[in-house]
């Protein structure tokens, strides 16, 4: 833990200074949502950000604080951080990846980042034990099964949706549970593959990207776990690329984002064998998501969306 003030605008102060920087303007808060809550101060060496996680996810500056150690070419080095609050403190990072596609009006510099982030898994899949000593979730292959089943049980018991279409949720409910088998064999055949699960980010859209100077950073691992490397590409590809700048889905074409991301795993020229489980992680990648974000007690509504993902391969 670095400082020791209980108060955030205190313990922004402290570690400013430690920095060898000087605040030069009021601390304004940039959001407040149920997961975090970001604040931002000018200083003399430009703004820096302060993020609180929420205790569901307050292991995110300690993952943040671990993947800067390994790779900070991929993920900037915290300024400061408080593992036990969940606190930390960021330079500025730069554009966000959101907001130059916009103003681009295409989503290529995607071809870029996917690869750089294809590294950094494969590089880190020594690091699964220190990740899960971390708090990291456990997602892998061989508890996922398990997993799905326990979050059915739990939509199943709680079903706080009491209006809509009851015959409906209960429609779905049924297709949900009958896929327990398909899951399980679909894992154990993904595993077949062997490709060495790691650190999956399980949320990487174009507002967790940032480019400055040119380069690449990636930030929010709040929803990190440790799983099948391919299956951070369920958000990614299906839940942003696809959609392209027009907000259409399937209106762009995926392949040459996913070669560009299946580039760094390839032994050769032919990645025929790692496109077939591509394809499986794709789907299977929704189902880590529901489970990995799902939060008891909350409208489970996205939650049935990325189940829908997985069932049909569309909301």
């Amino acid at each position: 833990m670095t400082g020791v003030a209980t108060d955030p605008a205190d313990w922004i102060a402290a570690q400013v200074a430690a920095a060898g920087a000087r605040m030069t303007g009021p601390i304004e808060e940039v959001h407040r949502r149920p997961w975090s809550t970001v604040l931002r101060v000018q200083t003399d060496r430009g703004p820096v950000f302060f993020k609180a996680s929420s205790p569901a996810l307050g292991r995110e500056a300690a993952i943040t604080a671990f993947l800067a150690r390994r790779r900070p070419d991929v993920v900037p080095t915290p300024l400061a951080v408080d593992a036990e609050r969940g606190w930390m403190l960021m330079a500025d990072a730069g554009a966000r990846l959101r907001e130059l596609a916009e103003h681009e009006g295409n989503v290529t510099r995607w071809l870029d980042v996917l690869p750089r982030y294809a590294g950094m898994q494969l590089g880190m899949a020594d690091d699964v034990g220190r990740l899960l000593a971390l708090g990291v979730p456990d997602m892998r292959l061989a508890v996922l099964p398990k997993r799905y089943e326990a979050l059915l049980d739990e939509l199943a018991a709680v079903d706080g949706d009491t209006g809509g279409d009851r015959e409906g949720r209960v429609e779905q409910m049924r297709r949900l549970r009958d896929a327990v088998p398909r899951v399980a064999a679909k894992c154990a055949e993904l595993a077949g593959y062997g490709i060495a699960e790691t650190i999956q980010h399980d949320d990487l859209h174009d507002g967790a990207v940032y480019v400055r100077d040119g380069r690449y950073a990636i930030l929010d691992w709040g929803d990190a776990c440790v799983s099948h490397p391919f299956f951070s590409m369920s958000v990614t590809l299906e839940g942003v690329i696809s959609w392209g700048r027009e907000d259409v889905q399937n209106s762009v074409d995926t392949g040459p984002y996913r070669d560009a991301y299946l580039a760094p795993f390839a032994a050769g020229p032919d990645m025929s064998g790692l496109r077939e489980a591509f394809g499986l992680a794709l789907r299977l990648g929704w189902v880590c998501r529901a489970v990995n974000a799902h939060t008891p007690g909350v409208d489970p509504g996205p939650t049935m969306t990325r189940l829908r993902m997985f069932l049909d391969g569309h909301p």
